[in-house]
């Protein structure tokens, strides 16, 4: 079986009033390539009159968003004429690429009625010959999303790219980067196989689940070696897990704010675009 190197707490990074935990990047821990960063919003209860999520319109370029609404919404929009509220259960991937302007708030009913929220948004790298590529947006409610379940339905995986035990995942997206959002039901076991030259990604949402022996709570991200083939996750208790995995890229990252290229250059490039409206303006 695959062996863990170490376990990452996700480390309380408030943005406001919305309760924030991020376990990538950290002091320990950078990135796994090609996954850069990663934001676990709530779980949290807003009341009725609330601000809702605080992302107004902002650039990227150079990496990819894939947001995934567990509960509460998300209103998307963007100044390539893309906008939506995906519900609870959906998913959001936005390809910044050469890059875009967009903002992510909650929608007026959910500022309204306020309820439950929680909401994750992971970064994917784009390599180097991507960076520029044309942006792209699509959002897709739960319904819309591919599954795979397993015989006695007590693991339910909702399979977002790549593949996932046969199901092609519900987006076509420009790099081979699977992910899938599983969800267990206490005392499930299920094997995996994933390509030893693939880095994983592996942050359990809610829950405790054993993988390969180890036991990884809520909250927590692990890292793994690449000497074996095999997973075997089982679930202690009712569980989310995000699982993701990619072959790395293996080149130079540099982070700029919202930017992600591969020079220090092409950051300060990303800015005076982003300044003299070269990435689009905001109506």
């Amino acid at each position: 079986m695959r062996n863990i190197k170490k376990l990452h707490q996700a480390e309380y990074r408030p943005v406001g009033d919305l309760e924030t935990w991020s376990p990538l990047p950290s002091r320990e821990l950078q990135m796994i390539d090609p996954f850069i960063f990663l934001n676990h919003h709530g779980p949290q209860v807003y009341p009725p009159n609330n601000n809702g999520l605080p992302f107004g319109p902002h650039p990227h370029r150079g990496m990819e968003t894939v947001t995934f609404i567990i509960d509460g919404d998300i209103a998307h929009q963007d100044n390539n004429d893309h906008s939506s509220v995906i519900n609870s259960g959906g998913v959001q991937w936005m390809t910044a690429g050469r890059g875009l302007l967009h903002s992510e708030v909650s929608s007026a009913d959910f500022k309204t009625k306020g309820g439950r929220l929680e909401i994750l948004q992971l970064w994917v790298n784009l390599p180097k010959r991507l960076k520029m590529m044309t942006p792209a947006y699509k959002g897709l409610q739960e319904d819309q999303i591919s599954v795979w379940e397993n015989e006695s339905k007590t693991i339910r995986a909702q399979v977002v790219s790549g593949s996932f035990k046969g199901i092609r995942g519900a987006f076509d997206t420009p790099t081979s980067v699977n992910l899938a959002l599983v969800h267990f039901r206490q005392d499930s076991q299920v094997n995996l196989e994933i390509p030893k030259a693939d880095n994983i990604f592996f942050y359990v949402i809610k829950g405790t689940l054993e993988v390969n022996h180890i036991e990884v709570p809520a909250f927590h991200l692990a890292e793994f070696s690449k000497n074996s083939e095999l997973l075997q996750i089982l679930s202690r208790e009712d569980s989310i897990l995000l699982l993701g995995h990619a072959k790395p890229f293996e080149e130079k990252v540099v982070f700029g704010g919202p930017f992600v290229m591969n020079s220090e250059e092409e950051i300060k490039q990303a800015y005076e675009d982003y300044k003299t409206g070269k990435m689009g303006t905001w109506e």
